[in-house]
Parts: structure tokens; sequence; C-alpha cells
């Protein structure tokens, strides 16, 4: 035990009983899977193509980037971006993979007079 000017300061052999647990992040043999990083993967999670098929709405829910950017104002990106094909089918396009095709969709995108966007 410490005495110090003001009286006892800390109990030095109860130590280890009196320390402080603070939430961290979960150690690699707690999490099911491994980070990108620990992977040694040179792309974003939301960046990867599943191999398995899904459907367009599954598509659509996916997200590629979900965090603040260096402004601070937060940024959703989605993985897959849904267009209307000229024959009324939709077609979910990949952000990484199809993006000179996205660049072709937006390109074609018009606004009337009113605003309104028209395609």
């Amino acid at each position: 035990m410490l005495v110090g000017k003001f009286g006892k300061i800390k109990d030095m052999t109860n130590q280890s009983e009196k320390e402080i647990k603070q939430p961290v992040s979960p150690t690699i043999e707690s999490r099911e899977e491994p980070t990108p990083k620990e992977k040694n993967a040179t792309v974003n999670p939301g960046d990867v193509i599943d191999d398995k098929s899904q459907s367009i709405e599954e598509k659509a829910k996916q997200i590629a980037v979900d965090s603040p950017d260096i402004t601070g104002e937060h940024i959703t990106v989605p993985t897959y971006f849904v267009v209307d094909e000229p024959n009324g089918e939709q077609k979910a396009l990949h952000h990484v993979k199809d993006a000179e095709e996205i660049s072709d969709v937006i390109r074609q995108a018009r606004v009337d007079e009113d605003g309104n966007r028209v395609w």
C-alpha cells in the first residue's frame, strides 16, 4: 500500500482484482470470419461479387460503402445499381465491374423543363 501526503493512495497487492475491463474489438479467435485485412484482401468487402446466384432484390440491398467521408458526412454506396432496361426489365449493375455501363446509363439521363428526369 502506498501512502502519500493525503493518505492511502493505492493498494498495490489487489491491483489485478480492481482492473477496469473496457470493451474492445473482438479478437481474431472470437470472430466467425477473418476481416479482409486479415485475409490480405486487396478489395473492399462490398466490391466482392458473390458466387451464388442472387435476385435483383437481394443485390439491391447490398451496401459497398457505409461510413463517413473525409468531411464527416455519412456516405452510403450500394454494391449494385438497379436500372431499367429499354425492354422494361430491371438489371443490377455492379458498381465496380459494370462501372462503364453505369456511366452510359447516366449519360442517357435527361431532365425536362420541369426538372423531372426523363430516361
